[in-house]
């Protein structure tokens, strides 16, 4: 614009200088000139702007052709995606005009890019935050902790979140470009009470949000007892990688490693109205429940899962909806093994479980493998108060496999202790629509399966040990003055367990997915 003004105000002082001692005639074709010239000025510097603008924006034809190869999700699909709803947008961000697609790479990434896949952003919780609602963002491999790595990514809309692209997204392996959240030690007083993915988003009842092709591992933020303890009844087993998980309520007064406590959250927490997708994910070493969710009222479907060392439960999902019918959850084909009560003392009989069936929620368990489970399977001891909601509650387990689930299969309400069921005796639970096919794992599927199992780690589950013991001395000088002032005696508990929750190893948890033809997680195409 400056070089336009200068040319005129140059063909203007000529114009001027001119007319003070020239004819009409040579100052007529000068003025003609003087036109033309500053048409031809003003048409160079639109141009100019114009270019500057589309290069501004990232290149609007560039974003047409990411959008036309975006397509709708559903279950089946294998690479999936979703058409954006709204225009609005959080922060000073823009990403591309009019984009449903945004991409995100740990590696070439930068926060101060537009998104595009030429110029993908670098964190997953800012490429959440700029999202439309029903955007697609595809994220490679890496480790992403969140905003200034506090150790979560929090979701509030209606987002796709696919992972496992290759560094310039040529190609996708979830299994061999691993999309992570895996927070270290120094995460534990910056992540307060969220889960590694903290969903909470409402207001759809048609929504969908996606979570495909993502790691979830605690194991290098928990704290565990160390290698070397002081006290030779918390050495850990040959081979295993950490000691006893140091539980949260419980700790186990011990040298540690890695973290500096085990807090309570989850790997993925939150309530959701609408539809919600998990998928092709792994879960692991998990200090509180693998996924633990209020649904409040939607069609959720989990599958092709891995979960992996996880305390209290590896999936526990709960109705916020007073509609019987309104809140469903699918949970099938899903690789389950190694769930862990709530404390290390051998005595505790409390949690434990693989799947729990919570009150509102009607559930179709199926195809899924359940293993070394610490107490149960499957819990099914939750009965709504209300007898009519109970009634028409729908929960099914069918063609799942079991093995070596230390107290039951399932567990059932039972008069002052819960009933312990196994897989032959599902035919006879009447809470159970649908029930075929349940079975524990022959020979030769354990022989398979123990292929891709890490050997040490089953092996201490295999002969993991516990005992406690009480020293009670009544004529202790303690509990001499305790008796005179009218007090109880009382003694010193000792524990003994030889596994306890210990971390996973992560390089082999991938290996899972296909183990087993038909029956959880199968390869990821």
């Amino acid at each position: 614009m400056n070089r336009m003004i200068k040319r005129l105000t140059l063909v203007l002082l000529g114009l001027m200088v001119i007319s003070n001692g020239a004819n009409a005639q040579l100052l007529k074709k000068l003025g003609e000139k003087a036109k033309e010239a500053a048409k031809e000025t003003v048409k160079q510097t639109l141009d100019e702007e114009k270019q500057k603008l589309e290069e501004k924006i990232g290149g609007t034809q560039n974003t047409k052709q990411e959008q036309k190869s975006t397509s709708t999700p559903s279950s089946n699909q294998k690479t999936p995606g979703l058409k954006s709803t709204s225009s609005s947008s959080q922060s000073n961000f823009k990403p591309s005009i009019n984009s449903s697609t945004i991409y995100v790479s740990a590696q070439n990434g930068s926060n101060r890019n537009n998104g595009s896949k030429a110029t993908p952003i670098k964190d997953l919780q800012k490429a959440v935050d700029v999202a439309t609602e029903g955007a697609t963002i595809l994220v490679t491999e890496g480790n992403y902790l969140g905003n200034l790595d506090r150790g979560f990514v929090k979701i509030s809309k209606y987002v796709s979140i696919v992972g496992g692209y290759s560094n310039d997204f040529s190609q996708r392996d979830p299994l061999k470009y691993k999309t992570i959240i895996q927070p270290g030690a120094n995460a534990g007083g910056t992540n307060a009470n969220n889960g590694l993915l903290d969903i909470y988003v409402r207001g759809k009842r048609n929504g969908i949000i996606l979570i495909d092709g993502l790691i979830l591992d605690k194991g290098q933020m928990n704290r565990y007892v160390g290698l070397n303890p002081t006290d030779p009844r918390f050495t850990p087993p040959e081979g295993c990688e950490t000691g006893l998980l140091n539980p949260p309520g419980m700790p186990i007064n011990q040298p540690s490693m890695r973290g500096v406590t085990s807090v309570s959250n989850q790997l993925i927490h939150g309530d959701v109205e609408g539809n919600l997708i998990i998928r092709n994910c792994v879960l692991m070493n998990g200090s509180h429940y693998g996924i633990q969710m209020g649904n409040i009222g939607g069609k959720w479907e989990i599958y092709n899962n891995v979960f992996l060392t996880n305390r209290m439960a590896a999936c526990e999902v709960r109705s916020m909806n007073k509609t019987p019918g309104e809140a469903t959850v699918e949970f099938h084909h899903n690789t389950v093994l190694f769930s862990w009560r709530r404390d290390w003392s051998p005595d505790s009989k409390d949690m434990g479980y693989g799947f729990r069936y919570m009150t509102g929620i009607d559930a179709d368990v199926h195809h899924n493998i359940f293993g070394c489970s610490d107490f149960s399977a499957l819990d099914r001891t939750y009965v709504d108060s209300d007898k009519s909601k109970e009634a028409v509650r729908k929960t099914s387990a069918w063609q799942n496999l079991f093995f070596n689930n230390i107290e039951a299969d399932l567990t059932l309400p039972g008069a002052g202790r819960f009933m312990r069921i196994f897989a032959k005796q599902f035919e006879d639970v009447e809470q159970l629509v649908k029930y075929e096919g349940n079975r524990e794992m022959n020979e030769g599927e354990l022989k398979q399966l123990s292929k891709f199992v890490d050997e040490a780690y089953i092996k201490a589950f295999l002969t993991m040990k516990g005992s406690s013991s009480l020293d009670y001395n009544p004529n202790s000088s303690e509990n001499q003055l305790r008796g005179a002032l009218g007090m109880n005696p009382r003694g010193t508990s000792k524990f003994t367990v030889t596994m306890y929750a210990n971390a996973y190893p992560f390089e082999k948890a991938t290996l899972l997915f296909g183990a087993l033809n038909g029956f959880g997680a199968q390869r990821i195409p």
